[in-house]
């Protein structure tokens, strides 16, 4: 089941490491990927904070909170770690991809929607697993012996509905 996951998407179209070749694959060699790092490493700061619960986090221009970019990620604190990593790597998809369509900033709400469009959402939903579960690395975990689903998503710090969607398996 997992070998033709791993077998069925080679080569993602779009992925992180083609739009930023060193300030991601670096991070991604080893699980789980260092997304903070990544931020940071693009000039973005990386908050945590309360948020109300229907919000998963948001991408700001802020000149007090914001790294070398002008740019910060804020991240409800009161979310598990998995959906917090994975709403960070979806505000970098943001901004690396849609920054110029956002000038002012995108909050996402629990479901990663935001005013931007469906279609908008669902490149940053895919970059974003691209950036926290690369195909190298899941390939490397399963050489590995780690071939459960469960198992992987623990690894990677991920939950196991997003790497079951990673691996194309029903959720």
């Amino acid at each position: 089941m997992i070998e033709h996951a791993l077998r069925a998407d080679e080569a993602d179209a779009g992925a992180p490491h083609a739009v930023v070749p060193g300030a991601v694959s670096r991070h991604q060699q080893s699980a789980p990927v260092k997304i903070v790092a990544i931020a940071r490493d693009l000039g973005l700061r990386v908050w945590t904070e309360p948020l109300p619960d229907a919000l998963s986090g948001k991408l700001v221009r802020d000149p007090e909170r914001a790294g070398a970019s002008g740019w910060a990620i804020i991240v409800n604190a009161q979310h598990v770690k998995a959906r917090r990593r994975f709403t960070i790597a979806h505000e970098i998809a943001h901004f690396l991809l849609h920054r110029d369509q956002a000038l002012q900033g995108v909050q996402d709400d629990a479901f990663y929607r935001s005013h931007l469009s469906g279609a908008i959402e669902t490149e940053a939903n895919r970059f974003a697993a691209q950036l926290l579960m690369p195909w190298p690395l899941i390939r490397s975990l399963n050489a590995e012996g780690v071939t459960e689903i469960r198992d992987l998503a623990a690894r990677l710090e991920v939950s196991e509905t997003a790497m079951r969607i990673r691996l194309g398996l029903p959720t």
